[in-house]
C-alpha cells in the first residue's frame, strides 16, 4: 500500500476535480452505465457507531484500523460475489453483494471512500462496512455491486481508494442500497501519476497467498473498538464438521480456504465448498481435506477458487 504525495500542485488540483459528483453521460462498452440493482427500498443501515477494531497481522505484517480523515492510496482491488451473502460483516450488518460496498484492512466501519480504476479513470463513491481483503498484495475487495458499476471484469484491477466525505444524500442512497452516480472521469494528467505509482507495486498473483496469521492482540486501540471484528486466523485449533462435509480422507494436505469472526459466514463457506470448519481463538476457519496426494488436494483448491475463494491456498498439515 502506498501513500499519494500531496506535495505537488497537480494531485492537489485533481482531486478538488474529483471531490465533485455527477454523472458520466453516453454509453461505454467496459461496463454498465446506470449501475446494479439496488436492493430492495427501505432497508436502511445506520453509519454509527463507527467502529475500529484491534491490530492484526495478515502475513506477518501487522494492520492496525485508524480513523485517518485524508487517507488516499494506490493498490489493487479484488472483489467477492454472493457466496457470503446475507451473512455478518465486521460492523454488525448483514452482507449484500447488490449493494455498494467494500472490506479494506484499516478504515474505520463504516466509511466512505471514491474507488478509481485506473485503466478507465472510473471512479465510483463506495462504503466500506467490512475487513478485508487479507492478502497482502490487495487494498480493497469490493462487493459484486461495485465491481459491476466500476466495470471491473478481472480478478483484481490496479485502483486508486480515497476516503471523502460525501454529502448526507449520498450517504442516504448507499444506505439504503442504491448505487450514486460515478464520479466524473479522472483526468489523464493524474491517471499518468497514479499508474506509475501501480507499477511499483508486485501484481497480485492468483496463486495461493502467504499463510496469514493473529498475532495476540495488544490493548483495544480505540474505545469504539469491539474485539473480534476482524477476520482469519490459523493457529491450532479443533475442528468440527460442517453440515455437508465429506468425511475426512488419510492424508495431510488441507486447503485453506478462509477464516472469519462470525461462526454463521464460516458454517455457510464450509457448505459451500464441502469443508470443515474449526475454532482458533475468537476466530473460524474453513478447510478442505485432509487429503492423501496432491492431485486431489489440487483439485479441491481449484473447486474453492471457482466458488470465489481466490486467497484460497494448499497447507501441509504436520
Amino acid at each position: 500500500m502506498r501513500s499519494i504525495d500531496r506535495g505537488g500542485g497537480l494531485i492537489a488540483g485533481a482531486a478538488l476535480l474529483l471531490s465533485g459528483c455527477g454523472s458520466f453521460d453516453g454509453t461505454r462498452g467496459d461496463g454498465p452505465t446506470a449501475g446494479p440493482t439496488p436492493s430492495a427500498a427501505g432497508s436502511l443501515v445506520s453509519d454509527t457507531p463507527v467502529k475500529l477494531g484491534n491490530p492484526y497481522a495478515v502475513g506477518g505484517v501487522t494492520y492496525t484500523p485508524v480513523d485517518v480523515a485524508d487517507y488516499d492510496a494506490v493498490g489493487y482491488a479484488s472483489w467477492y460475489g454472493d457466496e457470503l451473502a446475507g451473512k455478518p460483516t465486521a460492523n454488525g450488518e448483514k452482507f449484500d453483494p447488490a449493494r455498494i460496498s467494500a472490506a479494506h484492512k484499516t478504515l474505520p466501519l463504516p466509511s466512505y471512500v471514491e474507488v478509481t480504476a485506473l485503466d478507465t479513470g472510473r471512479t465510483i463513491l463506495v462504503r466500506v462496512n467490512d475487513r478485508g481483503p487479507m492478502a497482502n498484495d490487495r487494498l480493497i475487495d469490493l462487493s459484486r455491486a461495485a465491481a459491476e458499476q466500476l466495470g471491473l471484469s478481472s480478478g483484481v484491477a490496479a485502483v486508486r481508494v480515497r476516503r471523502t466525505n460525501p454529502p448526507a444524500a449520498e450517504r442516504a442512497q448507499l444506505r439504503a442500497g442504491k448505487p450514486v452516480p460515478e464520479r466524473i472521469v479522472t483526468p489523464q494528467s493524474l491517471l499518468a501519476i497514479l499508474r506509475a505509482k501501480a507499477k511499483k507495486l508486485p501484481v497480485p498473483a492468483m496463486a495461493p497467498a502467504a499463510a496469514v496469521t493473529i498475532e495476540p492482540p495488544p490493548p483495544v486501540a480505540s474505545a469504539k473498538a469491539k474485539p473480534g471484528d476482524d477476520r482469519i486466523d490459523m493457529g491450532t485449533s479443533t475442528a468440527k464438521p460442517a453440515a455437508s462435509a465429506s468425511p475426512a480422507k488419510d492424508g495431510n494436505i488441507v486447503v485453506q480456504v478462509a477464516a472469519f469472526s462470525s461462526e454463521a459466514r464460516a458454517d455457510a463457506t464450509a457448505t459451500a465448498v464441502g469443508g470443515t470448519v474449526s475454532r482458533s481463538g475468537n476466530l473460524w476457519r474453513v478447510r478442505m481435506g485432509p487429503f492423501a496426494s496432491q492431485a486431489e488436494a489440487q483439485a479441491a483448491l481449484d473447486r474453492a477458487k471457482a466458488k470465489g475463494f481466490r486467497d484460497a491456498m494448499l497447507l501441509h498439515d504436520r
